[in-house]
């Protein structure tokens, strides 16, 4: 009975020691499986600092001309979104400079601003805001929304304070608490996320590259890859999971635990909840690799297209960018299919809001059982491997 075990264990071994000597001895996946993941979560992250964007400049087309509307203008001025660049004369010359991108908004106060406050009646302030970036939209809707509540609040208290009734500026005072993004920054929101999918996609990329150097191998001696180990389908599968998970653990322990703390971003997660989590992530990513590498990558130089191709779209599945309830039940199910789509909705959780493992059940259930089906997979795949050469 021993001798079967102990046969395992050493074509474990080997096969474990031969994938070791192919990633360490071979640039391309010196490049992928250890500088991709540790340069790329820095390029990022420093591209998205300073996280927030301010001092937006703004074009102001004052109709009014009076003390109220350049109170409004100074008003938003002050705001650290927002710097007023000019004044342009018409709505036709703000336009041209925006055209000539001197500014990113216009604010147009109507003629009849101040009148309209001083009979009581309501007012409106027209905002044209370039849609280029969503980002610049969004600041200017968050600081043009505080002074209006401000200059409204401001205004009431006035009236209030002249009729001779009691009056506070602001009866009702609100604050708002920014869970997992305090700083409401861009790098905050979008990095904690990135990291998960560039461990996916640089282990599937390294992956990809192994099997299609292999193919060409075989190519040149007659169909024989002579680095190849027999063994088991077992045995290679545990040999060639631990020699990925060799690289790979430090690499997660670096991307997930010490590039938020290099950049100070949100990190409220304790690295004996996140560590375990991401474990399946790592087993599932090296299955999912192996079996669509065993089906699409027929050249070395064919893992760049595979990864390429499917960059951006396992970025828009995981729900970074639009959030996955709202997808088409469709799109919902291939991102099921995705260890990283798992991975980014747990990792973010147990960082940013300090979730346990325990409320992150589903996702975790969900990548081990994403390791079990692609892991089977391959097993086939060996297997009918095995039968066609023997």
């Amino acid at each position: 009975m021993n001798n079967p075990i102990t046969r395992w264990f050493k074509e474990t071994a080997r096969v474990w020691s031969r994938e070791l000597r192919l990633i360490f001895t071979d640039a391309g996946m010196l490049l992928f499986f250890f500088a991709l993941p540790l340069a790329y979560p820095l390029v990022y992250t420093l591209i998205y600092n300073p996280e927030v964007v301010t001092d937006i400049p703004v074009t102001v087309v004052d109709n009014s001309r009076t003390s109220a509307s350049r109170e409004l203008t100074r008003s938003i001025d002050a705001t650290s979104a927002i710097k007023i660049v000019g004044y342009a004369t018409s709505l036709n010359e703000a336009r041209r400079w925006q055209a000539e991108k001197r500014c990113y908004g216009i604010l147009v106060i109507p003629e009849d601003y101040d009148r309209e406050i001083g009979r009581g009646e309501q007012t409106h302030v027209d905002f044209y805001s370039d849609m280029s970036l969503l980002l610049r939209f969004r600041t200017f809707l968050s600081a043009l929304t505080d002074v209006q509540l401000a200059t409204g609040a401001k205004i009431r208290t006035q009236k209030m304070e002249a009729a001779g009734l009691p009056a506070s500026e602001a009866p009702i005072s609100s604050e708002a608490f920014f869970l997992g993004d305090s700083e409401q920054g861009f790098a905050s929101f979008i990095i904690p996320g990135i990291v998960v999918l560039i461990i996916q996609q640089s282990m599937i990329l390294g992956i990809a590259m192994l099997v299609g150097t292999s193919r060409e191998r075989r190519r040149r001696n007659g169909g024989i890859d002579p680095l190849e180990i027999q063994a088991t389908p077992s045995a290679t599968m545990a040999g060639k999971l631990l020699a990925y998970l060799v690289p790979y653990l430090p690499m997660a322990i670096y991307a997930l635990h010490y590039v938020p703390l290099i950049f100070s971003l949100p990190h409220s997660g304790s690295m004996t909840q996140y560590l375990p989590f991401f474990l399946p992530m790592l087993i599932a990513s090296a299955g999912f690799g192996l079996v669509i590498s065993q089906i699409f990558i027929k050249e070395r130089e064919m893992s760049l297209m595979v990864v390429v191709f499917t960059s951006v779209g396992f970025l828009f599945l995981s729900g970074l960018t639009w959030p996955r309830y709202a997808m088409h039940p469709l799109w919902q199910w291939i991102g099921n299919c995705i260890p990283a789509v798992w991975g980014v909705e747990g990792f973010i959780r147990i960082n940013s809001n300090g979730a346990t493992l325990a409320q992150n059940s589903h996702p975790y259930l969900m990548l081990w059982l994403l390791s079990a089906i692609y892991w089977s997979i391959y097993w086939v795949m060996l297997r009918h491997k095995r039968k066609k050469l023997f």
